[in-house]
């Protein structure tokens, strides 16, 4: 008789492994949601303020914002930022432009101690409502419209509908092309499936986010603890998670593109030459398309080069605001 474990045996004793291994695993990475008041004090200290935004539809929205620099500059840099982003990606260009700009920046809904949108809808067509109702409330007849990433997308979005209230445009590595992206095939897109908006709102390895905001610079070394700290604990901000989700499934590429010639805003493309999300090349294809851009490329930059070197990138802002 053979002294060899069964085929059987052998099964669950893997099985048993694979369990063990899981526990591990979820032990390591669980990442329970974080309460507001909980991050409020690293992540929100003066200037930020939050004020609750009253929606179209009567709801109430809360908006985390800074508005810095002088007020007497009726005409005042509004900046967006990207997806998975916050207010902060933009505090190097603040330091140096709000000498003497008054620079707004805000965390968009589903993003940043913002949180979740009230309405659940993360259309580009809703958050430009939104953007237009904060404005509004703000008092704002006229800005200068800047953003990356999502943010740029909704910025030169915001400038077709809204021409009269846009004095100038500032797109740094923008999206809203239908561009291949370099890691995902062709025809994908991002799905909103059940299972895995469910995983993501117990699990999050902070590895996978040191790994993430790596892949953005043009130089990972640039990554600091800090800067992952950041990245990591506001996304555990109390429902961004599921926000995050739905935010991707609902994201439809080159939805008003056709609308790119009719901005007449003077506009600033600014682009990271080592940008593996939206490849330089778009800042060609939004340069044909805007009848009033110029292109500034930083070639040893990444997707997010107003935060890797924002003394290089804010000195090419300050030109450009000089020069309208």
């Amino acid at each position: 008789m053979s002294d060899r474990p069964s085929f059987g045996a052998r099964l669950m004793k893997l099985f048993g492994f694979a369990v063990l291994a899981s526990a591990i695993l979820a032990m390591a990475f669980r990442a329970p949601d974080r309460s507001l008041e909980s991050l409020v004090a690293r992540w929100g200290p003066p200037p930020s303020d939050f004020i609750e935004l009253k929606l179209p539809d009567g709801r109430l929205q809360l908006v985390h914002l800074r508005d810095e620099g002088p007020k007497t500059d009726t005409v005042p840099l509004v900046l967006l930022h990207g997806t998975a982003a916050s207010l902060h990606t933009w505090e190097g260009w603040v330091k140096t432009l709000g000498a003497s700009r008054r620079v707004i920046t805000l965390d968009l809904p589903g993003f940043g101690l913002t949180g979740p949108a009230v309405t659940g809808d993360y259309s580009d067509d809703r958050y430009l409502e939104f953007l237009h109702t904060l404005l509004a409330h703000l008092g704002l007849r006229q800005v200068v419209l800047g953003g990356n990433s999502m943010g740029g997308s909704f910025a030169w979005q915001y400038a077709a509908r809204y021409p009269d209230q846009v004095r100038a445009l500032i797109l740094v590595d923008a999206d809203g092309l239908d561009l291949p992206h370099p890691a995902v095939p062709a025809g994908v897109r991002f799905p909103g499936w059940r299972l895995v908006q469910s995983l993501a709102g117990v699990f999050l390895p902070r590895p996978l986010v040191d790994r993430g905001v790596r892949a953005v610079y043009g130089d990972p070394s640039k990554v600091s603890a800090a800067l992952v700290d950041r990245y990591f604990e506001l996304t555990l901000r109390e429902g961004n998670r599921e926000a995050l989700a739905q935010r991707l499934s609902q994201r439809v590429p080159g939805l008003h593109v056709d609308q790119l010639p009719g901005i007449q805003a003077p506009t600033l493309i600014l682009w990271g030459g080592q940008d593996r999300l939206i490849p330089p090349a778009a800042a060609d294809t939004f340069h044909q398309a805007l009848p009033h851009s110029r292109v500034q490329l930083f070639p040893a930059l990444g997707h997010v080069p107003q935060e890797e070197d924002p003394v290089s990138t804010a000195a090419a802002v300050q030109a450009f605001l000089h020069s309208l």
